[in-house]
């Protein structure tokens, strides 16, 4: 039987006005088994009125009163843990038992993290820069929010969205990929039992409607996470009325490994950091720098752990991932592998895996050089590519080498050379002896064509704020 979603506007859930619908694919069979509204203009109007008429009763409550609010939002997320865990399952084919540990729970704590954001933020002290005049900083919310979150972490990007959004006093606008609306409509349900109708709304369709959402009068800000060309998209769309744009874009992680690494742990390490999520992650490990006197033993070591993960169904819990999110991302994948040069070696994998759904083998690649077509543009599979490097010059240039800046691993048991290489390298993120951790307090964000704009941290709140500056005389 299928399953139909629907929008969320203003309180209420509801078709597309003109009654158009999109196929919603389970991944790990390539078959359809939902519907979700294609989403129109009329269908944006109506959510962006809505998010505009609840945003000054929003703006003007207390910290206080959204930090209780947002709190009972994580709880009742906790309490429909399991029906959020099946639905981002049905829409992704991730494994079960890892979307609860490592992608609801953390989103968990990241909504609770925004709760004391929510009553944190701090400006200059009040003061007389001018003679009679005293000054005082206000920080307030940006207004309506258009956001756009991507299909390789449904949940979790609505939440680096809607939360510190809301908790600023913003009202939202939220569209969940074409790909995987599923959970986000069940967070419009679970949200909507406890804010104010029309702060919170989700709109779901394919492009053109994210267009028509950034390029909508009303919203103040918007924000995307997706790909390069999707960002360069927005930031134009928006420029026309000069929006707030935050944009978290694609990437292309280095990972540094010098000759005094612990060789095994690093493997061990990467591949986690490699394959996880099925390398759809844009701080995935996807490009391995190895020092050449252990590159031999660096390659064979990694192939073998590649070899021995395994992908597959969801309720498998000896699984590190599942299939590839859609019919077109794994003709990109293998299409990368079947377009490579004949220097290249193939250690592992290199193939789909099975006839049914989207799923492909843990990949690495070997022989590859700095200006070669997989090594400079994402590939957002489970794939990764290993090249040699003589010394730390070669190392820093190698891995700032490409278009992407989000984030970066060394590994390395000497602490002057991790200092030196956190420094040189051009990341937003740059992780020692580890890769791919994230807290709630410390910010994600890159430079560069992997965009602008933090996400998590107070960064990422304050990022959903404005400045004003008040003054006032002081005589009567």
């Amino acid at each position: 039987m299928s399953t139909t979603f629907r929008n969320y506007i203003d309180g209420a859930f509801a078709d597309a006005s003109d009654g158009r619908t999109l196929d919603v694919v389970d991944p790990t069979t390539g078959e359809v088994y939902a519907t979700s509204p294609l989403s129109g203009p009329a269908d944006v109007d109506a959510a962006m009125a809505a998010a505009a008429a609840a945003f000054p009763g929003w703006r003007d409550t207390t910290p206080s009163v959204r930090q209780h609010a947002l709190l009972k939002i994580a709880d009742a997320m906790e309490a429909r843990a399991d029906d959020l865990v099946a639905a981002e399952s049905r829409d992704t084919g991730k494994p079960l038992h890892l979307l609860r540990s490592d992608e609801l729970a953390p989103a968990i704590d990241q909504v609770r993290f925004f709760a004391g954001a929510a009553r944190m933020l701090e400006g200059r002290s009040a003061g007389e820069y001018m003679e009679g005049l005293t000054s005082i900083i206000r920080r307030e919310p940006v207004g309506v929010c258009a956001q756009v979150a991507p299909w390789n972490y449904p949940l979790l990007m609505a939440v680096w969205k809607f939360a510190p959004a809301l908790a600023a006093g913003n009202a939202v606008v939220l569209k969940p990929s074409d790909t995987t609306p599923a959970s986000t409509v069940l967070l419009a349900e679970i949200i909507g039992q406890i804010l104010p109708k029309g702060v919170f709304n989700v709109v779901c369709g394919d492009r053109e409607t994210g267009r028509a959402m950034v390029e909508h009068p009303t919203p103040a800000m918007a924000s995307i996470t997706g790909s390069v060309r999707a960002g360069m998209q927005v930031a134009e769309s928006a420029a026309k009325d000069v929006k707030r744009v935050h944009l978290e874009l694609g990437g292309k992680a280095p990972a540094v490994v010098f000759e005094d690494a612990d060789l095994a742990k690093a493997v061990d390490d990467l591949v986690v950091g490699g394959f996880f999520n099925a390398g759809q992650d844009c701080t995935a490990a996807t490009r391995v720098l190895v020092h050449e006197s252990v590159h031999d033993e660096f390659v064979s070591a990694l192939a073998k752990a590649a070899a021995d993960t395994k992908t597959g169904l969801p309720d498998d819990e000896d699984v590190l991932y599942g299939p590839l999110n859609n019919a077109n991302q794994l003709a990109q994948v293998t299409g990368f592998i079947e377009r490579l040069p004949a220097h290249a070696k193939v250690e592992a994998g290199g193939h789909r895996v099975g006839d049914k759904g989207y799923f492909y083998a843990p990949t690495v690649v070997s022989g590859l050089r700095q200006d070669d077509e997989i090594v400079q543009q994402e590939v957002f599979g489970p794939v990764m590519t290993v090249q040699s490097f003589t010394d730390e010059a070669q190392a820093v240039e190698y891995a700032n080498g490409v278009e992407y800046a989000l984030a970066s691993s060394v590994w390395t048991k000497d602490h002057a050379r991790a200092m030196r290489m956190s420094k040189n390298l051009d990341f937003g993120c740059v992780w020692i002896n580890t890769h791919m951790a994230l807290v709630a307090e410390m910010p994600h964000g890159g430079f560069k064509k992997s965009g602008y704009g933090k996400d998590l941290s107070a960064y990422g709140f304050e990022d959903y704020t404005r400045i004003k500056h008040v003054m006032t005389s002081l005589d009567d």
